[in-house]
């Protein structure tokens, strides 16, 4: 594994794609926030509905995913992204497919980012944290490493997408991996932790504790600052693409 370090530059532009409406606000909503503050361009990219998320025995599918998504876009608006777009896959049921892929191709082509953050694929549980990872997150992860390379670069992958929506190939330079405990790229969020934890308080149907969910976040935020002497980090995997 790379030695540690602390990012001390920024991208200009940025997609996060992942599984449910809520992945990214508690993975990696300090370094948005922040890269946001220094003038990036940031897009999430949400794959499913959402309608599972919930522990109300009566909750209607239908209304769920809404709320899920105007949560979502509140989240949003309280770190700097400039806008979200969601896909419709039945939350539960994701996989790694080709129309999961040929979508977030269409996206990083649209928009172009000089860097993408998702989920390392990898990680299936964390022991440590007592952490089993959601088969949607495993598969968003992988979709979107597939579309990052080489599916968006060539335009002979997904034709379609070359010839019919005229979306010409996009080479994706950096890619932030979110894999517990296997972190060795770090951003601090000193100045924006207060955003990420008002940003998961955002999804109000997902939260029951935010008191014990903040003390969690600065704690892990934390412990991750002190491996590269700052107040508060948000760690990641960082693969640069030659």
């Amino acid at each position: 594994m790379a030695k540690n370090f602390l990012e001390t530059r920024f991208p200009k532009s940025v997609l996060g794609v992942a599984a449910h409406a809520d992945d990214l606000d508690f993975m990696a909503s300090g370094t948005v926030a922040t890269w946001a503050e220094q003038g990036a361009e940031i897009y999430y990219l949400i794959l499913t509905n959402g309608n599972k998320g919930t522990a109300d025995t009566h909750a209607d599918q239908n209304e769920l995913s809404e709320l899920r998504r105007q949560e979502q876009r509140d989240a949003a608006k309280i770190l700097g992204v400039k806008d979200v777009f969601f896909c419709d896959y039945e939350d539960g049921k994701l996989s790694a497919d080709l129309d999961v892929k040929r979508d977030i191709v269409r996206y990083i082509r649209k928009l172009k980012p000089e860097a993408v953050i998702t989920v390392d694929p990898t990680m299936l549980y964390v022991a440590e944290r007592n952490f089993i990872n959601h088969s949607d997150h495993r598969a968003a992860g992988l979709a979107t490493i597939d579309a990052i390379y080489p599916m968006a670069r060539d335009h002979l992958n997904l034709p379609e997408l070359y010839n019919d929506e005229h979306l010409q190939p996009h080479k994706v330079k950096t890619v932030y991996l979110v894999h517990f405990g296997q972190e060795s790229c770090f951003v601090d969020i000193s100045k924006t932790l207060q955003k990420k934890i008002d940003a998961i308080a955002a999804h109000t149907s997902q939260v029951d504790d935010m008191q014990k969910i903040s003390e969690d976040m600065t704690k892990n935020a934390k412990t991750l600052g002190n491996i590269i002497g700052t107040d508060y980090a948000e760690g990641f995997i960082k693969i640069t693409i030659d």
